[in-house]
């Protein structure tokens, strides 16, 4: 996990260069910032809340990314992103599979992969006229983010991996045609069974099936949290203190808290 990569990724060579020209005495003022919001008991440790901040800081980031691509494809600018406006910007042409199944292996992909996106489009336009405005953008660009997409999800992933049509995806076919003792599906049975199959009953129901295809920004603001709070707790009691945070200064403002360094440089207003 490279903080350095991360913080470019998201934030750009220049906010990034922004960050680095803060005084460590700078960066210590706004981050108690951060954290005094962060902190919502005003207790002076941090434990939950990180999580619930972090899956804001993701919201956020959604519908700024949504926001901003949206007027790069809404192409004549009316306010609504059409089929053809989408398929112009990202493919630079208008594609037209049908549902014939292609001889070419590369083409059938790209058949493949280019129809899920049209239905993905369409299951994000719900209020009845063509094409997507700013929210339905949101909902196909980041369908973790908007919860009507969790029912896309799921008829997606069982249409690919539920071939015995029961509703249910059991071991065999979650892990699909690989056999052999490959430690990808030796990783992939302890997966299935630790984090998805919760009722133990060797298979995946809707809601199972949810936390593996939609596991939302919930569960990865969550699994950020704990990292970060292992990384940074030096007492081993399962929050952050004040001084925890202090002592790991450069951890903490590279870390999703932030937003790789992103909400120093916000006004709390927006957030």
């Amino acid at each position: 996990h490279n903080p350095e990569h991360d913080m470019n990724v998201l934030l750009g060579d220049e906010d990034t260069e922004e960050i680095k020209k803060l005084s460590p005495a700078q960066q210590r003022k706004k981050m108690m910032e951060i954290v005094k919001k962060i902190d919502t008991n005003a207790d002076n440790l941090l434990s939950p809340e990180i999580t619930l901040w972090i899956q804001h800081v993701y919201r956020k980031y959604a519908l700024d990314d949504a926001d901003e691509r949206f007027a790069e494809f809404d192409t004549d600018k009316d306010g609504v992103v059409t089929w053809e406006e989408y398929n112009m910007v990202a493919h630079d042409q208008l594609i037209s599979f049908d549902d014939v199944v292609l001889e070419d292996p590369e083409q059938e992909s790209l058949r493949h992969l280019h129809l899920k996106e049209r239905r993905r489009f369409d299951f994000a336009d719900v209020d009845g006229t063509p094409g997507l405005n700013v929210t339905e953008f949101l909902a196909f660009t980041h369908p973790s983010e908007v919860d009507h997409m969790a029912d896309f999800a799921i008829e997606d992933v069982l249409s690919e991996y539920d071939t015995d049509k029961d509703g249910f995806i059991s071991l065999s076919e979650f892990i699909g045609d690989v056999r052999g003792d490959s430690q990808w599906e030796i990783e992939e049975t302890v997966r299935f069974k630790d984090l998805y199959d919760q009722d133990k009953d060797g298979k995946l129901n809707r809601d199972e099936q949810l936390r593996w295809v939609a596991p939302n920004s919930y569960g990865s603001a969550r699994e950020e949290a704990l990292h970060l709070i292992k990384e940074m707790d030096s007492n081993g009691d399962g929050q952050l203190s004040e001084a925890e945070i202090l002592k790991n200064q450069e951890t903490f403002m590279n870390s999703e808290v932030t937003d790789y360094g992103r909400q120093l440089h916000v006004s709390h207003d927006e957030l």
